[in-house]
């Protein structure tokens, strides 16, 4: 197995995908971190119709010292936007980026000294910064037992898999059928506005990330003798290239792929979404544009899988990594990923949690995250000849059948995500009918549930251990099983919102930390939850794990009497969510958000 290689972030005013970012040592990460936790962005609901993290435009602006500054927003409208909302635009200068019909908003780059304008507009409902958005083998189908769905026929054939990443290379032989007779790569459009080839020879992903995803969710290992194959051979893949040459993108372009892909859903039989990418969270969930548009896509009928993000090993204050999913992965809708590492081996007995996989919950709204975990450490997959990446860092790249260096090796939450994406068009492929709650349900009671109470993890450039922990917030429901869940005629509740993951809520009081359905579809005694509102005997999450509590694992900062730790999870006062303080806006503004920990490690 190639040894993985991180590489550094191209441009430092862009963020990364959860994959891949800038290099930075753990030291520098932490130290930019913790000045993004002195100086947190408030109670993520804004001011008026601003966003906080907009608020010092906002008041440049009102004092006149904005000068010819823009920034690029998405404005949301009580109403759909039309062309005479445009025009108002225009006329205050901006710039249309993107019509975001499906969360009734427009994307705009608009002078600073407007803003204030926009405040006084009754139609207007919200103003939020677009914010710079980015992309979280053979060991990856033996952990998650796919094996066993391909030989019962199940290979996504029919499926389509829509990929909103840095597009995707499908001159790779892996991409097309089985006969090499066309390309499964059936439609593909572009949202970044940037060259769609370089002079390397790279196409459609010029950055290296998408083609690799792409691989994992569905490559039919051609080039491998089988080897290194995707979960879902068959599948058909949507492309819709969000991401740019450096791996970057923005709230907007990402909006647009998504409404895209709904729109599309009948077309190209779209049952699944990937998005191997995030950013910090500047706001609840309820308000953030992003979020809302990934709960279209969900009420439209579409699994929506999301990386968790790559801040495991991120401990301010002692608070050992928790706290820190990303977003779109805190919509409580939506499939969020961890990662696991396979310790080189196909038996996932020894399989460990990856420690730069982040942990819950939520910023804001303490939403259980990540919902499950899969195989996203060293995992090779499809190479994207002449891309950023592999040209970069050719140690990376790993040769097929052929001699040539067909695959490459990465890390991170990014490659966990569309391992996960590719069970689900499986389980679409058996039963087309199970709509995205039971899905999701399905997947977390049949996830494999069976961890050490602890393990160390050694991460050789960092010259650092990492002790991790099996619990709730760290896991999720468990290990990706496709076996399992293609075993399992279990049906959750149909109704869209019934597998909502449920928040954790801290009583002050007690100081104790339950749990809150937050959805009464969702009964105590349903299969989605199981017997016990509060895990104990939950079918999903299990009584416990090798005798250690699933729930709340000792190295969990829940004792408000060490407020540093506390604080940073819970808010300084006594745990409410309006003073979350794990994305400050000093770090949302920073370069720190997505530089990502995905190293390998042993």
């Amino acid at each position: 197995m190639s040894k993985i290689l991180k590489p550094k972030r191209p441009d430092r005013g862009q963020r990364h995908s959860a994959a891949w970012g800038k290099r930075l040592s753990m030291l520098l990460l932490i130290l930019i971190a913790e000045a993004a936790f002195a100086q947190h962005g408030g109670n993520g609901r804004g001011v008026g119709k601003f966003a906080d993290d907009l608020a010092p435009a906002v008041a440049r602006a009102h004092h006149g010292k904005a000068g010819v500054q823009t920034v690029r927003v998405i404005v949301q409208y009580q109403n759909v936007p039309q062309a005479r909302h445009e025009r108002r635009m225009q006329g205050l200068g901006a710039h249309l980026n993107h019509r975001l019909g499906t969360v009734k908003a427009i994307a705009l780059t608009i002078p600073v000294s407007a803003l204030p304008a926009l405040e006084a507009d009754p139609e207007i409902l919200s103003v939020s910064i677009d914010h710079p958005l980015n992309g979280a083998d053979d060991y990856t189908d033996a952990a998650a037992n796919v094996s066993a769905a391909w030989n019962a026929g199940f290979t996504g054939t029919g499926v389509g898999v829509a990929v909103i990443d840095s597009g995707i290379n499908d001159s790779h032989a892996d991409l097309w059928d089985s006969t090499q007779s066309y390309s499964r790569v059936v439609y593909r459009q572009d949202f970044t506005g940037t060259a769609t080839s370089n002079a390397n020879g790279a196409r459609y992903d010029l950055y290296g990330h998408g083609t690799h995803v792409a691989g994992i969710i569905g490559g039919n290992g051609y080039l491998s003798a089988g080897r290194f194959a995707g979960v879902a051979p068959s599948v058909n893949f949507v492309d819709l290239r969000a991401l740019d040459a450096n791996g970057s993108g923005s709230d907007g372009s990402v909006i647009a792929a998504i409404q895209e892909a709904i729109a599309l859903k009948d077309t190209y039989n779209i049952r699944v979404i990937n998005l191997s990418l995030g950013r910090g969270i500047p706001i609840s969930y309820t308000q953030d544009p992003l979020c809302q548009a990934v709960e279209a896509a969900w009420k439209s009928g579409i699994v929506v899988v999301v990386a968790a993000g790559n801040y495991g090993r991120l401990s301010v204050n002692g608070s050992n990594g928790f706290g820190t999913i990303t977003a779109p992965g805190n919509d409580p809708f939506v499939l969020t990923v961890g990662a696991m590492k396979s310790m080189n081996t196909y038996a996932r007995v020894d399989d460990q949690k990856a420690s730069f996989s982040s942990k819950g919950p939520t910023t804001y709204d303490h939403v259980v995250k990540p919902d499950m975990v899969a195989s996203g450490n060293a995992v090779v997959s499809l190479a994207a000849t002449g891309a950023m990446l592999e040209a970069t860092y050719p140690q990376a790249l790993v040769a097929g059948t052929d001699g040539n260096n067909e695959y490459f090796t990465l890390s991170g939450t990014s490659m966990a995500t569309p391992a996960v994406s590719g069970a689900v068009a499986l389980m679409l492929q058996e039963d087309s009918s199970l709509t995205p709650d039971q899905v999701k349900a399905r997947l977390m009671k049949t996830a494999y549930k069976r961890f050490p109470q602890s393990s160390i993890s050694s991460v050789p450039h960092l010259g650092r251990t990492f002790t991790e922990f099996y619990d709730l917030l760290s896991i999720g429901a468990g290990y990706l099983d496709v076996q399992a869940a293609l075993a399992n005629n279990d049906r959750a509740p149909g109704t869209v919102g019934s597998a909502l993951s449920p928040s954790a809520v801290y009583n002050s009081v007690t100081h104790t930390v339950s749990l809150s359905n937050g959805n009464s579809v969702v009964l105590p005694n349903s299969v989605v939850w199981g017997t016990s509102v509060v895990w104990g005997t939950s079918v999903v999450w299990g009584a416990n794990v090798n005798g250690s509590s699933v729930v709340w694992g000792c190295s969990l900062p829940w004792n408000d009497n060490m407020l540093s730790a506390f604080s940073v999870v819970w808010g300084a006062s006594t745990g409410t969510s309006a003073t979350s303080v794990v994305w400050g806006a000093s770090d949302l503004a920073s370069n720190s958000a997505f530089s990502d920990a995905g190293d390998d490690e042993q």
